[in-house]
C-alpha cells in the first residue's frame, strides 16, 4: 500500500508540473495558430490548447433514479473575505440540498491557494495550485479557470453536470437541473455585450466560427453545464483568459469582467450553447423581489437611509456591503434593514444572520 500511494502522489505531482509548464508556454506563445479542434488552420489568432487532455471519464454516476444530479463547485482563495462567504454559502447549500425538486448533488470548494486551510473538514475542498507568480498580472480571477482545469482532471466527480457558483451566492430554494438537450443553463448579464465589442472579440472568435451572437451574454457563474462539455471548455477558457489579459485592447475593453467574456467565448468555440435563465438569481439592491429566483448574488453594496430609501453611491445610515468585511469576519446578528427596504435585501441579511448563528466557531 505504501508503494502504491507513493506512486499515485508522484503521478499527480508530475501531471500538475506538466500542466504548469504548458501554461507558461501558452502564455508566451504567439497567438496565431489553430483553434482547439482545428489544428490545421493557420489564420486563427491563438494556439491549440496546450493543456494535456482530460482523462477518459472515470466517474461512476450514482444519480438517484429519475434525477440528473449536478455537482456544485465554488472557486475561492484562502482569504478571510472568501472564507466567510464560502461558509455561509455551504450552510445554505446543505439546507436545500434534499428539498423538493432538488437535483443538487455534491459540493466542492476549489481552493486555489495551493495549500490546505483549517476549514477542510467543514467544507468539502479540493486544493488547486495558483497560477505561477506574476501570470495573473494582479487579476486574481485568472486563477478560477486554471483551478477548474485541475479539479476536472484530478477529482472523482460522480455527477454528470456541474453548477459553477461563487462564494457570494446564497441559495434560497432547492435547485433543479436547468440544463437541457446538451445546452448549458446560464444567467444573462446585461453588461456582457458581444455584439458591442465584436471587433475585439473577433481576435479570439474568428468569423469562420459563426456570427458573434453565438457568444452568449454570460459569465462562468452561475452556469449548469454537462461535465464532459466543461472538460472541453475549461482549458480553452483558461487560455482565452490569458490571451485576453495579454492583449492590451481586450484587457482595457473588458476590465474586471474579462474572465467572464473568456468563458462565453470558450463555450461558443466548443459549440456549447446556453439557455438564458433570468430566474437563476437576483442581485440586490437592484432586484427587489425573490420570486422564482434560486440564488441571491450579493455583489453590490446595499445602502439605505432610515426611511428605507436607497442611497446607492453614498454610504447609507444602514448598509450591508460584503467589502466591509474583506479582512474581518462579519459579526453575528447584523442589524436588520429599516422598514421599507426591499424583500431581497431583508432576506439576504436574515440568511447571513441565520448562517452565522449556526456555524460553529464563527469568526475564528
Amino acid at each position: 500500500m505504501g508503494c502504491g500511494n507513493s506512486f499515485y502522489v508522484l503521478l499527480i505531482t508530475f501531471s500538475v508540473a506538466l500542466i504548469t509548464y504548458n501554461i507558461l508556454i501558452s502564455a508566451n506563445a504567439p497567438l496565431k495558430q489553430g483553434f482547439p479542434g482545428n489544428p490545421s488552420s493557420s489564420s486563427t489568432p491563438f494556439s491549440v490548447d496546450p493543456i494535456i487532455k482530460m482523462p477518459i471519464d472515470r466517474s461512476n454516476p450514482t444519480s438517484k433514479k429519475g434525477k440528473r444530479l449536478f455537482h456544485t463547485a465554488v472557486t475561492a482563495s484562502d482569504s478571510v473575505y472568501n472564507t466567510w462567504q464560502c461558509r455561509v454559502m455551504y450552510y445554505w447549500f446543505k439546507k436545500f440540498k434534499d428539498g423538493p425538486n432538488s437535483e443538487m448533488g455534491g459540493f466542492t470548494r476549489i481552493l486555489h491557494s495551493g495549500k490546505p486551510d483549517k476549514f477542510m473538514q467543514e467544507i468539502p475542498t479540493f486544493v488547486a495550485q495558483p497560477l505561477p507568480a506574476g501570470m495573473d498580472q494582479g487579476y486574481i480571477v485568472l486563477n478560477r479557470p486554471w483551478a477548474f482545469v485541475q479539479w476536472l482532471q484530478q477529482a472523482d466527480i460522480k455527477e454528470d453536470y456541474i453548477l459553477m457558483a461563487e462564494p457570494d451566492h446564497i441559495i434560497v430554494k432547492p435547485i433543479p437541473n436547468l440544463s437541457r438537450d446538451g445546452l448549458g443553463a446560464a444567467f444573462p448579464f446585461f453588461y456582457i455585450e458581444p455584439k458591442k465589442y465584436e471587433s475585439t472579440l473577433r481576435k479570439f472568435f474568428p468569423e469562420e466560427k459563426g456570427p458573434i451572437t453565438n457568444i452568449d451574454p454570460i459569465g462562468n457563474s452561475p452556469v449548469i453545464v454537462g461535465k464532459e462539455s466543461l472538460k472541453k471548455i475549461a482549458p480553452t477558457w483558461m487560455n482565452v483568459s490569458l490571451a485576453m489579459k495579454k492583449d492590451p485592447e481586450a484587457d482595457k475593453t473588458f476590465g474586471w469582467v474579462l474572465e467572464m467574456y473568456a468563458y462565453a467565448v470558450a463555450s461558443a468555440l466548443h459549440d456549447v450553447g446556453n439557455i438564458l435563465y433570468k430566474d437563476f438569481m437576483i442581485q440586490p439592491p437592484w432586484d427587489t423581489e425573490i420570486g422564482k429566483k434560486v440564488i441571491i448574488h450579493y455583489t453590490y453594496g446595499c445602502d439605505y437611509d432610515m426611511q428605507g430609501k436607497l442611497t446607492y453611491g453614498k454610504i447609507g445610515e444602514w448598509r450591508f456591503d460584503k467589502r466591509s468585511y474583506d479582512r474581518k469576519w462579519p459579526p453575528r446578528n447584523l442589524p436588520l434593514p429599516p422598514p421599507g427596504v426591499p424583500e431581497s435585501v431583508v432576506t439576504l441579511v436574515k440568511m447571513v444572520n441565520e448562517a452565522t448563528a449556526n456555524i460553529p466557531n464563527w469568526g475564528s
